[in-house]
């Protein structure tokens, strides 16, 4: 889909507050998802902005904050510091200990493509233990069953969820929200609001320093251990975002490694393996690694992988996400190259269950083939 930007008289700060004001203007309850991390916290000085400013009621104002248990202690800190504001201003804040799912990369290895968060089986390896005011289970949740964006609509379908979602961070969010756009619609089937989704990462560090907003100090040992100002992401610890950088924060936090192999044994992955495609990896470090070595036949090795479908995706959903690869390959296969096998063979191993990597190698690769015939085209015609 073609997405067409049109430049606005107003800068992207200016335009946040007036989505914000919109919301609250309707009188309904506002939920407002909060992490913790640069986005959020964006989002949370806005609304903390208007609040003081006596623009928008915070009675009607719901902050929540789903606390994964596999978060850095710096993370725990600020979402704390947070409720305090929010409750002093009037707001309330729910934090939820609950029985979640989540996506673990490590369990690529297993049959088991989720982690349950706060596992009541094993609160003895907890990575840490809930806050006393915590949240601990609901009505309205299915415990080990829901992920979070199961259980969250459930309980907000009575108002309207602000969320600090942007379309700088993938292609995917872009679309969506463009298609929206081009609707008529402002909002999600779910009451969704995005105020800053127009924000790039320069906007979000700039309005974090003119505004004086203390952040948690996982980002400053990200950036210090080199990690590109376009991957300064953080999140649950057996995400991919933040897998990958967890050897790197051992120096940091020298306890933290220890506890998060206890709860989860095959994180000693990432000490062996984040700089090999195993955690899709491309940097310099694996290039040098690799140099030399015969060039692998991505190909081949698709095929290969294809050809047992039940010995290579043993769960449910691995072959589910196997299958939409498999079909993309197949309808692809006469304009992909090595290079585009890799990233599809790459994303295979090492696990796309949100299928984020799956979509945006459709893109690209279709994309490419497009623009490619467009230019054939034109030379032919002139």
């Amino acid at each position: 889909m073609a997405i067409k930007r049109c430049p606005a008289s107003i800068d992207v700060v200016e335009a946040a507050k007036i989505r914000i004001r919109n919301v609250f203007r309707n009188g309904l309850p506002v939920y407002m998802s909060f992490s913790g991390g640069k986005d959020s916290l964006c989002l949370s000085q806005l609304v903390m902005n208007l609040i003081q400013a006596g623009e928008i009621n915070p009675a009607q104002l719901t902050v929540q904050f789903i606390d994964e248990e596999a978060i850095f202690p710096c993370m725990d800190e600020k979402v704390r510091e947070w409720r305090k504001k929010f409750m002093l201003v009037g707001a309330k804040f729910e934090w939820f200990c609950l029985e979640v799912k989540h996506y673990n990369c490590f369990n690529e290895l297993s049959n088991d493509e989720t982690f349950i968060c706060w596992d009541r089986y094993k609160k003895d390896v907890w990575v840490r233990k809930p806050p006393t005011f915590a949240i601990r289970n609901h009505s309205l949740l299915r415990p080990r069953i829901d992920a979070y964006q199961d259980f969250l609509p459930r309980i907000c379908s009575g108002g309207i969820t602000v969320t600090g979602i942007r379309t700088a961070e993938s292609v995917q969010r872009l679309q969506n929200i463009a298609a929206m756009s081009r609707a008529g619609n402002n909002m999600t089937k779910r009451n969704q609001i995005f105020p800053i989704y127009d924000w790039k990462d320069n906007d979000v560090w700039r309005y974090l320093y003119l505004e004086k907003v203390d952040i948690p100090e996982i980002y400053l040992f990200l950036w210090q251990s080199g990690t590109n100002k376009r991957q300064l992401r953080v999140s649950q610890f057996f995400s991919i975002d933040t897998a990958k950088s967890l050897v790197k924060m051992d120096e940091y936090y020298p306890d933290l490694m220890e506890q998060i192999v206890r709860r989860e044994p095959n994180a000693y992955l990432a000490a062996l393996y984040w700089d090999s495609e195993m955690f899709g990896r491309s940097t310099a470090a694996r290039k040098q690694t690799e140099q030399g070595m015969k060039e692998k036949d991505y190909k081949a090795a698709l095929l290969e992988l294809f050809s047992d479908m039940d010995g290579n995706f043993q769960s449910k959903h691995k072959k589910y996400v196997a299958n939409r690869y498999r079909r993309f390959f197949m309808g692809a296969s006469t304009i992909v190259d090595n290079k585009d096998c890799k990233m599809i063979y790459e994303g295979l191993i090492s696990g796309d269950p949100k299928l984020r990597t799956y979509r945006a190698l459709y893109q690209r690769i279709y994309g490419r083939y497009i623009t490619e015939a467009k230019k054939k085209e034109g030379l032919q015609n002139g």
